[in-house]
């Protein structure tokens, strides 16, 4: 065993050689990859890798409780809310989020596919009010100046689109409890978890790999609506049963814990967003004085973790040539969403700033070339 285990660790510890701006799954801090490798293999020195472990075994009930106070300690999160891990990603939650909270009347944001499809959802249990929309300009901007409806049940938000490139970075006050999906871009900025009463989201950007979905809930919001909600559906029994009320996602949730401890050796969340801020200005600058390239999402709402820009209208047919050339010296997953076209480098917490500079240096060699 410790001949083959000194084998696959020399395998395992190599030099990034490719720049991943994929837009999830996504990158993960290496040392996070390289551990989970390690537990795969032989988890805590048990003889047997974290696939075959029982969530029931007396050596993993520690990761989940330890996944959950660190995130409450790198959140902030404040006595009453509870934080669990499911699965079905945040596709899911969708569903759950109105069959938990929804008696009357919910209010939705819509800036984007996936507050699109959580409003699909909502439809099924009661009335839902789009209280705004930016669909007409292809999502480009974040709406502002609405009104919420102070008889809803709740205001759902999707803070960040990872599609269209906006985000919402700033704490909303609601009059009603504001519910967010935070996919891809929890961990990335400090938030402040009182103003919200549920925070949700699939795992497989800034956390860990697909496979787990975390939900933050404030407690004191459940139990209120009077339709039966199936077992698997209520989020009580998943509080109650402490995220193991059927098999977890053990490797992701694994994964998830290292990448908090991770986050917390690294400066936790405030760090993380000073060198996100750093990131994102430094790319974005690059797109701005480029005489080739222009940014799609309007300046002010501009995200921090989806960067999309395509070519000015006299460079259109360039744009296949410069995908090319930007895979060819390293660059993944920079190819822009079919509803955009164009190009997205998305730029989450364990993207090295060296891999944003090398797309701005290989966007500018394709710039002196034309």
């Amino acid at each position: 065993m410790k001949i083959i285990l000194q084998i696959c660790d020399t395998k395992i510890k190599f030099t990034m050689k490719k720049h991943n701006f994929n837009a999830g799954p996504s990158i993960l801090p290496r040392e996070v990859i390289e551990e989970t490798a390690k537990a795969v293999l032989d988890f805590q020195n048990d003889g047997l890798s974290i696939l075959e472990i029982s969530h029931r075994a007396k050596n993993f009930q520690p990761v989940v409780d330890e996944a959950v106070s660190l995130f409450k300690e790198l959140l902030d999160i404040p006595e009453g809310y509870s934080v669990i891990f499911l699965g079905g990603g945040a596709s899911l939650e969708f569903c759950m989020i109105p069959y938990n909270f929804l008696e009357k009347k919910a209010a939705y944001l819509n800036t984007g596919v996936w507050a699109k499809k959580a409003m699909k959802e909502a439809k099924l249990f009661g009335d839902v009010v789009e209280v705004a929309s930016s669909a007409d300009a292809n999502y480009t901007f974040i709406p502002k100046n609405y009104t919420i409806p102070t008889d809803a049940d709740y205001f759902h938000i999707t803070t960040n689109n990872t599609i269209y490139g906006t985000e919402i970075l700033k704490d909303i006050d609601s009059p009603v409890p504001l519910f967010a999906d935070m996919s891809s871009d929890i961990f990335s900025r400090p938030i402040d978890v009182s103003k919200y009463g549920v925070i949700y989201g699939g795992a497989q950007k800034n956390l860990a790999p697909a496979g787990v979905t975390f939900v933050i809930i404030k407690n004191e919001l459940l139990g209120k609506v009077t339709r039966p909600i199936p077992t698997m559906l209520d989020y009580r029994t998943h509080i109650d049963g402490g995220s193991m009320f059927n098999t977890p996602p053990v490797l992701p949730i694994y994964t998830a814990l290292l990448n908090l401890r991770y986050l917390k050796a690294n400066g936790g969340v405030a760090a993380m967003e000073k060198k996100n801020i750093e990131k994102a200005n430094l790319l974005y600058d690059a797109i701005d004085s480029s005489k080739i390239f222009v940014g799609t999402a309007k300046e002010e709402d501009r995200s921090r973790m989806n960067i999309c820009f395509v070519m000015k209208e006299e460079y259109k047919e360039k744009e296949a040539d410069f995908l090319k050339f930007a895979q060819e010296n390293g660059m993944v997953g920079v190819k822009g969403h079919r509803s955009v076209g164009g190009f997205r480098a998305s730029c989450y917490n364990a993207l090295p700033i060296e891999s944003v500079q090398a797309l701005i240096d290989c966007m500018k060699k394709f710039e002196q070339s034309i």
